[in-house]
């Protein structure tokens, strides 16, 4: 028997737009469907915006379920482009009007207008703070590689690069694209199943960012509102080194938040992460747990080696109350990773330190998986 329109459209229902992660068919981009006497089968497609950077998936997704499908014999796609008006319709849908925000703008979780959905009592996010007291302890190393194993498990992930002068995630993550605009709606680019959304996809290459308080605290609530994050299991924010705006900011925002410190075995770095878990005690939030990184380099003859001296990470930890969640290993395979967009623990997970990420999802998961009673009054002592 011939084919029919409503069995095209049917098998086109499971196919999502790759950004989206909706059905086409539910965001109505599936526009024409036109069927041959030999069962050669066009179907029309409308792109969110011109020049789609994934339109090539898109065909391929299109023309691999319309092809399986009995009485086709041949599948081709073509393209339009919404109207401006439908794009401003399907930002709406999804993500909701800018000024329709309820409650005060100076309540928790709101910035120009627009609740912050990951503030929200009922939100099934869980915002991790990756912090540190000083720079060079390979902070967004372990944010980049937490990120992807906690993604292998099946969680939906996003990574906020909150490191606004040395951000590092997209390059680290391998990110290709920038982020695709819809209507002032932004969508987050996506590798290794972690959305990330940095100022580095705005800045020059090259150029340094040189802004004071103001300008990263509205840089912060843009990511955090106008970024179609779509409700991820876990948002990870790669915090800068220090206690200063941006680590206030935050707190602000996503009160819910859950604060991993990560040190290294050195006790200079061990007195100065500290300082990172003081300032989350003054904003009321907690810290879950110390991940120590540089532990040991283990040479060619097999010796251990503890560069950066021992026992940092565990003294911080016990000093803090709360559970030393890993030792990473210092090897040339995780720097090269950052530096390649390959990370270790999405290219060699069954490596020593690619277990010791998977081994830390597991734990953040499992025994840390239990959320805190949510506080909406922000409480600053001292």
């Amino acid at each position: 028997m011939p084919v029919t329109t409503e069995q095209i459209i049917d098998v086109l229902r499971p196919v999502q737009d790759p950004e989206l992660h909706r059905s086409i068919v539910e965001l109505n981009m599936v526009r024409d469907i036109a069927i041959g006497d030999g069962g050669d089968v066009r179907v029309l497609i409308a792109l969110t915006v011109p020049g789609c950077p994934l339109k090539n998936e898109i065909t391929n997704r299109v023309t691999g379920a319309v092809a399986a499908l009995a009485g086709v014999n041949g599948a081709a796609v073509e393209f339009t482009v919404m109207t401006d008006r439908e794009r401003e319709e399907l930002r709406t849908s999804l993500h909701g009007n800018p000024g329709a925000s309820a409650g005060s703008h100076a309540a928790h979780g709101h910035a120009e207008g627009r609740e912050i959905p990951f503030a929200r009592p009922d939100s099934r996010t869980r915002p991790l703070f990756i912090a540190s007291g000083k720079g060079g302890v390979g902070k967004s190393s372990v944010t980049t590689n937490l990120a992807v194993a906690l993604a292998a498990r099946g969680h939906s992930v996003g990574v906020l690069d909150a490191d606004i002068y040395g951000y590092s995630i997209p390059r680290m993550l391998g990110t290709d694209r920038e982020p695709t605009v819809i209507d002032q709606m932004l969508l987050p680019p996506e590798a290794w199943g972690v959305k990330v959304m940095s100022i580095g996809y705005f800045v020059p290459e090259g150029q340094a960012v040189v802004w004071r308080g103001p300008m990263l605290h509205k840089a912060l609530e843009q990511f955090l509102t106008d970024v179609f994050w779509d409700e991820p299991d876990f948002l990870l924010v790669d915090m800068p080194p220090g206690t200063g705006d941006i680590a206030i900011s935050l707190s602000q925002y996503l009160p819910r938040g859950e604060v991993f410190i990560v040190t290294t075995p050195q006790p200079a770095a061990q007195k100065v992460a500290r300082l990172s878990a003081a300032m989350a005690q003054k904003v009321n939030l907690q810290v879950r747990g110390v991940i120590e990184n540089m532990s040991w380099f283990i040479g060619d003859d097999g010796t251990r080696y503890e560069l950066f001296g021992a026992g940092g990470g565990a003294e911080l930890a016990e000093e803090l109350g709360v559970p030393l969640l890993a030792q990473l290993p210092l090897v040339p395979a995780l720097r090269a990773g950052g530096d390649d967009g390959r990370p270790i623990a999405a290219v060699d997970a069954d490596s020593e330190v690619g277990r010791a990420f998977h081994t830390l999802a597991e734990r953040v998961t499992g025994e840390l998986g239990r959320r805190r009673i949510f506080s909406p009054e922000l409480r600053v002592t001292g």
